[in-house]
């Protein structure tokens, strides 16, 4: 498709660096061809100019509002106020950041609610737009900018008339005559690019944009980037996908999962504004520094309230100050404890000894035990929350005397109903009856008292299992405890037995592969009543509980009808790098379709062995091989990252001191003058960087710990004692294998592979391959 620069550009993306091509047929409105006013660049250019100037009235529009008068007391005085400050935030005109990336002309008029893609009120032509027989012309952009007398400039990206942008092609134009891509530099609009999709231009083929092509390998420095300018078609069905259910995206690295998930909370942030304003909405990321890495990417995009948090952040009831051995926290995050924590509550519950005799006046009423007993176990067989069947208890038995009353002829209302339930006869009955729980000390005194939790886990867990859970040393309280993340996730549930945990309207869960049945649950619960986005990748399962199946984790997390969706097409790492590293699929993810990748960059993958004889010498010659590599990586473009196996971190971090070459940590953002990052493999997931050094495979690998597995499931065979299942034994080497998965694929432009040890032998499977 032709490209067109402004000649001299310096410096242009690399789809525009030729000399300028006439449109072809079909590639704009009447009088595109025109160069009397400076030609087409100039007059985008002018058009840009205008939108900003439009922008910045938008903003001192808002900025100028007095809501002084307008307000009826000081509550809502303030609410207004705080919601005219983030409109005022949301209208910030970011000099870096494109106000509009693309423009769409269509065939015809599209102003009519009868359209294939019809617009709202606001997202009309562009004054001065070309509005003849060839039809409208939209701008798209990040948001809608309209001049003084409300007509649009930029067309919001998630609006129905700007989806063709994403979605349209030869095949099926959508009425589209003409989709034009612009290309900036450092704000500037600098080139821009044609694509007729219908009428005489037309040929009908899929063509590759460079432009497109450029935007995505631009190198990656600083926090996240929006991809709103580079949404495939694939992706955009799942951004625009309805509010009303699920959505999980199985997506190979590369792909855009993350991105894709938080683009979908912009689109529905757009499309549900006031339902999601009222109901919530929040992204939940693996660690603080993914959180910190994907920050900007909604702020871009004009969202500014959506939360942002881990696991361990939703369930911190209590402080975290121990770990737990690989076999314990798998355990304690095993779907089974949820029955054990509820047979532990409600082991409290106490049937009634005795009547309950309430006085009023000088009339006492009587509720004999049995009657009582009858409502208790009504309330147990309701299955329904400890704390508010607790509550209801009061009102039960308030309502048995009310019975009684109205049969000696007095005629008692509600009030009455509430004096009784708050008598000290019922309250003290409730008390003894079903006595309130605090989880922590729930949670504590199974983890420590084994006659406790042999009563509880009879028949869920095995005796081992139970030996394992319980503390060595136990606490004298819940203060001096030594709490680990997963005790953290058991509180959590027991906290939800006992009182509903608040839903939110819509939750993305990023990573979700990694994650626990138990941690499934807690997210499970802030969408019980909204909907969710799970995002995640099989293959990059690295935790001793990673889930086997999306049909088992969507289970867990209640949203068992969710739709899978798979992304393979990846748009980050190289193809000869996604490759390399899919050789690991058979052993870590047989049930995966394999990756491919649009990125074609040439020696982008490379290998340093150290020599066995200098290897002998421990590791001062592997660490100087990874020193070196990271100088040659820091003599190109864009972020390094140097990703090892943790216990080789320290040593890592001495020989780059030693070298004088500094680094950052993991979630420390890069800059222009610090662009090398010593990452830690567990800690690699999620991020991204133009080029890595992967030091020693072989450690990477090795670096997980040995297991017991989930029980089996039964047998005809003898179970073991009181016919519990028995573990299994689980490798660690998968899950190293995965962890190698997910450190071969954090490079954008190339990847440097420094090794002493063999490598795995999982990697030299596959043609064409010559062990190094």
């Amino acid at each position: 498709m032709p490209s067109h620069a402004q000649q001299p550009a310096a410096p242009l993306p690399t789809s525009a660096d030729e000399p300028p091509e006439p449109p072809s047929g079909g590639a704009g409105a009447a009088g595109e061809a025109e160069t009397a006013d400076g030609g087409p660049l100039a007059r985008e250019r002018a058009h840009l100019a205008a939108s900003r100037a439009a922008l910045r009235a938008m903003r001192q529009d808002a900025e100028s509002l007095d809501t002084r008068d307008t307000a009826g007391n000081w509550v809502s005085a303030e609410s207004l106020r705080h919601t005219i400050d983030e409109r005022i935030k949301a209208l910030a005109d970011l000099s870096d950041t494109p106000l509009f990336f693309g423009r769409l002309d269509y065939g015809h008029d599209h102003h009519t609610t009868d359209s294939p893609a019809a617009p709202t009120p606001a997202d009309r032509p562009a004054p001065g737009s070309t509005v003849d027989e060839v039809g409208d012309r939209f701008y798209i952009g990040r948001r809608h900018v309209h001049d003084a007398d409300g007509e649009p400039m930029v067309i919001d990206w998630r609006a129905p008339i700007s989806q063709p942008f994403y979605q349209a092609s030869p095949k099926k134009p959508m009425d589209v005559v003409l989709r034009r891509r612009f290309g900036y530099t450092g704000g500037e609009l600098t080139a821009y690019e044609d694509e007729p999709l219908s009428g005489p231009g037309a040929d009908g083929g899929e063509r590759t944009s460079r432009l497109l092509q450029s935007e995505i390998e631009r190198p990656r420095v600083g926090p996240m980037r929006d991809i709103v300018a580079t949404i495939q078609p694939e992706q955009d069905e799942i951004v625009r996908a309805g509010i009303g259910g699920t959505v999980c995206v199985q997506g190979a690295p590369g792909t855009g999962k993350t991105a894709v998930g938080l683009h979908r909370v912009a689109y529905l942030l757009y499309a549900h504004r006031e339902r999601l304003a009222r109901t919530g909405t929040l992204v939940i990321g693996p660690n603080q520094s993914f959180l910190h890495y994907i920050e900007q990417v909604l702020p871009a995009l004009g969202e500014l309230q959506v939360k942002q948090a881990t696991v361990a952040d939703l369930v911190a009831h209590v402080e975290v100050r121990g770990t737990d051995s690989a076999e314990r926290a798998r355990i304690k995050g095993d779907a089974r404890m949820a029955e054990v924590l509820r047979r532990a509550l409600r082991s409290g519950v106490r049937m009634p000894r005795e009547s309950v005799v309430v006085v009023r006046g000088s009339r006492r009423w009587r509720v004999p035990a049995y009657e009582v007993e009858e409502i208790v176990r009504e309330l147990l067989a309701r299955d329904i929350r400890y704390g508010a069947a607790r509550a209801a208890l009061p009102q039960r038995i308030a309502h048995a005397v009310l019975v009684r009353m109205e049969q000696s002829g007095e005629a008692p209302d509600d009030r009455v109903q509430d004096a009784v339930a708050r008598n000290a006869a019922v309250k003290a009955a409730v008390k003894e009856i079903w006595p309130a729980v605090d989880p922590v000390k729930l949670v504590l005194r199974l983890l420590s008292d084994a006659d406790a939790l042999a009563e509880h886990a009879a028949g869920i867990l095995t005796d081992e299992e139970q030996r394992t859970l319980l503390w060595e040393k136990p606490a004298r309280g819940p203060k001096s405890a030594k709490w680990s993340a997963a005790d953290a996730v058991l509180i959590d549930e027991a906290a939800d037995l006992i009182e509903r945990t608040p839903s939110l309207g819509h939750v993305v869960l990023d990573e979700a592969q990694d994650l626990s049945p138990m941690q499934y649950r807690a997210v499970g619960r802030r969408c019980t009543t909204g909907s969710a986005t799970i995002l995640g990748d099989i293959a990059q399962g690295t935790t001793p509980w990673a889930t086997g199946s999306w049909a088992e984790a969507l289970h867990h997390l209640g949203k068992p009808e969710a739709r899978v969706e798979e992304l393979t097409r990846g748009f980050r790492v190289p193809r000869e790098v996604i490759a390399y590293a899919s050789r690991l699929l058979p052993s870590i993810a047989p049930d995966l379709s394999e990756a491919t990748s649009v990125r074609e960059s040439p020696g982008s993958l490379e290998f340093h062995r150290v020599a066995p004889e200098d290897a002998g010498e421990g590791t001062a010659a592997l660490d100087a091989e990874v020193v070196a590599a990271c100088q040659r990586a820091l003599t190109q473009e864009g972020s390094i990252g140097l990703i090892a196996a943790d216990a080789r971190v320290p040593a890592l971090a001495d020989a780059l001191a030693s070298a004088g070459l500094s680094y950052l940590s993991p979630g420390e953002e890069t800059t222009a003058d610090a662009r090398l990052t010593l990452v830690p493999a567990s800690l690699a997931k999620g991020l991204e960087y133009d080029y890595v050094v992967l030091d020693e495979p072989a450690a990477v690998v090795a670096g997980e710990p040995l297991l017991s597995g989930p029980p089996a499931r039964p047998t005809t065979e003898p179970a073991g004692e009181a016919g519990a299942a028995r573990p299994l034994q689980v490798p660690a080497h998968r899950t190293g294998l995965r962890r190698l998965y997910v450190a071969l694929t954090r490079a954008v432009s190339g990847l440097t592979i420094v090794h002493a040890q063999p490598l795995p032998a999982e990697l030299a499977r596959g043609k064409g391959w010559v062990g190094v």
